[in-house]
């Protein structure tokens, strides 16, 4: 029975397991992930570094023999998270992280002295890696005159893995945007960054190397097996949930939520980003700024009025569980602000419709039923650029462990909702990779058919569909008139 070694880079926890060709997973290691510096500096590389040895040594101590002869080793992880290192492979400053949104006023600048024209000229936003370059090169000349690569956590475990900086196609597509493009000028150039900091691109699943021979601590037992190029965590998870094919649309929920839909054509829709996610297939979707975490704000604020530790899904249990006024509270989960699909850093969250009867229970009603309508924002957008309708969305992530979460999106959504079998699908799409690698399946299209196994069924519920359709609607309206509004409030300070 072949085993892998499979780590998925998550922004609350950091995982390394080993699985098997079934996709089970036979050990593993959860540990959590390193926080932000409390000036809000990012995160030093080298602690997720420190976390993977850890992992390793702890692994190796729960299943020796079974850890000695892992195959291979693939390793994904968050995105929307740059490490910059030099030609070494050290880092020069601290990772900026996906809900960094430092570069903003760059990032106005930038946009308008970039050719307009180009099409990835409208993307430039906070999260940009072009604008967080841009923030690098002003406010730490000196880590940026030092910078030779910028790449994802996850190549930064390879590069120390393997000793080769390497990244992957799918991870890098925001900065290889940015070439030339139709006639227009590299953005590269127009805003006087050079694109040298790309390091070598290679497909997912392609060997970044093998373990070094000097490996210490446990993973000298693994030295010569193959590193294999993972991709970013939401990758990863639609492998693991069996959604990477055509009309499939996936909703990954952790910390934060991601959302996409498969499609054969290659179509733009606004506010979402279209990427080639290989053989013939591109993602219509993106990531959001708002999830599982918004619930844990919500528990966390009930429980600390009663003095007491929030036990997320207990307290939302509880909450659920309360009879709901019949008049429905309306929710925009933008408490960080937003990516997909309004990629606007300002916005802030709201509850709308409050009257005097309204408890906790409606407020954690209305705090799933706004991630599920924002859910329905992005898939609406998606099916209407790719001409198609998805079939069902594979969900997967900690709230997917909730039935009656799932249930609530499949009836905002008005689509199947089929919750994968495998609690940790990115740590299952990972390990697909390297059981590619090690020879178990002849590629990654077996792999997820032998390796990703539906769980649950949750259909529409034909008698919701005219309140959800009205909600939705009432959606649409609330964010382009609040959003202004949440924007100026999110600048204003309280008095000392």
């Amino acid at each position: 029975m072949p085993l892998v070694l499979a780590c998925d880079i998550g922004g609350s926890h950091f995982r390394l397991a080993l699985v098997d060709e079934a996709g089970a997973i036979r050990q593993d290691v959860t540990l959590a992930s390193p926080g932000e510096h409390e000036d809000g500096g990012g995160i030093a590389p080298e602690a997720w570094w420190d976390l993977f040895a850890a992992a390793a040594e702890q692994l190796a101590r729960k299943a020796p023999e079974a850890f000695a002869g892992a195959a291979a080793v693939a390793v994904c992880g968050i995105t929307r998270t740059q490490v910059f290192l030099d030609a070494a492979g050290a880092p020069v400053h601290a990772a900026i992280t996906w809900r960094d949104a430092r570069a903003a006023e760059l990032a106005e600048e930038l946009r308008a002295r970039l050719d307009a024209s180009h099409p990835e000229t409208t993307h430039v936003n906070a999260f940009h890696p072009l604008a967080r370059l841009a923030w690098l090169q002003r406010y730490a000349p000196s880590a940026y005159g030092r910078l030779a690569h910028v790449v994802d956590p996850k190549d930064f475990i390879n590069a120390r893995l393997a000793g080769i900086v390497a990244s992957d196609a799918i991870s890098a597509a925001r900065l290889t945007a940015c070439a030339a493009n139709a006639g227009t000028a590299s953005l590269f150039a127009g805003a006087g960054i050079s694109d040298a900091v790309l390091p070598p691109l290679l497909p997912p699943g392609a060997t970044v190397g093998t373990i070094r021979e000097d490996a210490s601590g446990a993973l000298a037992r693994l030295a010569g097996r193959p590193v294999v190029c993972g991709s970013h965590d939401t990758w990863a998870a639609v492998v693991g949930l069996g959604a990477m094919r055509p009309g499939f649309a996936y909703n990954i929920s952790g910390t934060t939520e991601v959302l996409g839909l498969m499609s054969p054509a290659d179509r733009t829709a606004e506010g979402l980003l279209t990427i080639d996610w290989g053989d013939g297939l591109n993602q219509i979707g993106g990531p959001g700024q708002n999830g599982a975490d918004t619930a844990r704000w919500l528990a966390e604020l009930l429980a600390g009025w009663r003095g007491e530790d929030a036990d997320v899904p207990a307290v939302f249990e509880t909450l659920l569980a309360r009879p709901r006024d019949r008049a429905p509270v309306l929710f925009l989960p933008f408490l960080q602000g937003e990516r997909t699909p309004y990629w606007n850093p300002a916005m802030r969250g709201a509850f709308l419709g409050l009257n005097r009867r309204h408890g906790a229970g409606d407020l954690a009603w209305a705090l799933i039923e706004g991630i599920a309508l924002l859910n329905r924002e992005v898939l609406a957008r998606a099916e209407a650029a790719a001409g198609i309708t998805c079939s069902e969305i594979r969900f997967g992530g900690g709230a997917a462990a909730n039935r009656l979460w799932a249930q609530v999106k499949a009836d905002v959504c008005n689509r199947p909702v089929v919750v994968g079998a495998a609690g940790e699908p990115g740590l299952v799409g990972a390990a697909a990779l390297a059981q590619v690698a090690a020879g178990t399946y002849p590629d990654l299209a077996a792999a997820q058919a032998g390796m990703a196994r539906p769980a649950r069924r949750h259909v529409p519920r034909g008698d919701r569909r005219p309140f959800y359709d009205a909600l939705h609607a009432q959606f649409r309206r609330a964010v382009p008139m609040l959003a202004p509004l949440t924007a100026d409030l999110a600048h204003l300070e309280t008095p000392t």
